[in-house]
């Protein structure tokens, strides 16, 4: 089945309003197409087997767009808090995204806060070239940890669920953030990705739990800076304390500090987490430098590199495989 979002007056004006049609206890494969433009929508997909995919000539040329953010003030006088600022919230299995950006257009991070542009909680989500374009904490990949820091500080759609990990594939996409902008506890594969830091920061911010077999991996991946200076981003620090990051053949630039991970104050956690790297090369490949300013030259003694027959099981068809074998 076929829904179409457009200016056409026999199509659906909104994506909300087409996503209403869906049936609540939907079975059956749902593509929206959207046409080109900018939708200023807060969206919620909370029924399986829906795709979402934009119709323009590039993943520009269709945008969700809000601006929620977390130092805003409710009616109460309360801070709206990280998890209800997304712009675009997945509570369900069976999701695609495909040809789309997703925006948090509130603002930096310094005068906003938190501002998620996807919140994605659910099994065999796939996302597929799109563009996600926050500051802080641009990527939520829930579920959440299972117990908050602080009072409130989940406050949000799924403070008291059950945390269920999914499995979520990022193929293609365009990523950028400054401050922990990909965080949260699934298993997240992520491939031919660019990752752009567009200042000071960390890239992920991992909750991984105890015992989950994978956390995030990044294959074939571009870490860039856009507006970053200098060595003054991290690939990663623990959100909780047994963060899993990987990285495999990605080109890393050189605004990654030397060590690479930062460990959050934690030196607890330097022996429960997982920081590793496989073949992982200086974005400037052509530098003529020496090996010693290749990446794995300076970095923390918390970060482990890979041999190949430990990358191997770190592959696409081992992470996302579960128990029903997805294969995206």
């Amino acid at each position: 089945k076929i829904l179409h979002v457009s200016d056409n007056p026999e199509h659906f004006s909104s994506i909300g309003s087409a996503l209403a049609q869906i049936p609540a206890n939907n079975t059956t494969p749902v593509i929206i197409e959207i046409a080109p433009g900018i939708y200023h929508e807060k969206l919620t997909i909370n029924k399986p087997y829906i795709t979402l995919r934009g119709m323009g000539e590039s993943i520009a040329h269709t945008v969700i767009s809000y601006d929620d953010y977390a130092l805003d003030l409710m009616e109460d006088g309360s801070k709206r808090g990280t998890f209800r600022t997304y712009t675009l919230f997945i509570d369900t299995h069976d999701v695609t995204l495909q040809h789309l950006t997703i925006e948090n257009a509130s603002g930096d991070s310094a005068t906003h806060g938190q501002a998620i542009a996807l919140y994605a909680d659910g099994d065999r989500l796939m996302i597929d070239s799109c563009r996600l374009l926050g500051h802080q904490d641009t990527l939520f990949t829930g579920p959440l940890p299972e117990k908050e820091r602080q009072p409130g500080g989940f406050i949000g759609p799924k403070q008291f669920a059950p945390r269920i990990n999914g499995r979520q594939y990022y193929k293609n996409c365009y990523i950028c953030g400054d401050i922990d902008f990909i965080f949260g506890s699934a298993t997240a594969y992520f491939e031919g990705c660019t990752i752009a830091s567009l200042g000071p920061g960390y890239v992920t911010a991992a909750s991984t739990p105890e015992g989950q077999e994978y956390g995030y991996v990044f294959h074939d991946c571009r870490f860039a800076a856009e507006g970053c200076p200098q060595h003054a981003a991290y690939i990663g620090r623990p959100w909780r304390d047994y963060a899993r990051v990987v990285l495999m053949d990605c080109a890393i630039g050189a605004h990654i500090h030397p060590a690479g991970f930062h460990d959050w104050g934690k030196e607890h956690a330097h022996g429960t987490v997982l920081f590793a790297e496989y073949h992982s090369y200086p974005q400037d490949a052509d530098c003529g430098c020496a090996d010693s300013c290749r990446p794995f030259a300076q970095r923390a003694d918390f970060v482990d590199t890979l041999d190949g027959a430990q990358a191997a099981h770190f592959s696409r068809e081992l992470v996302l495989a579960g128990d029903d074998g997805w294969l995206p």
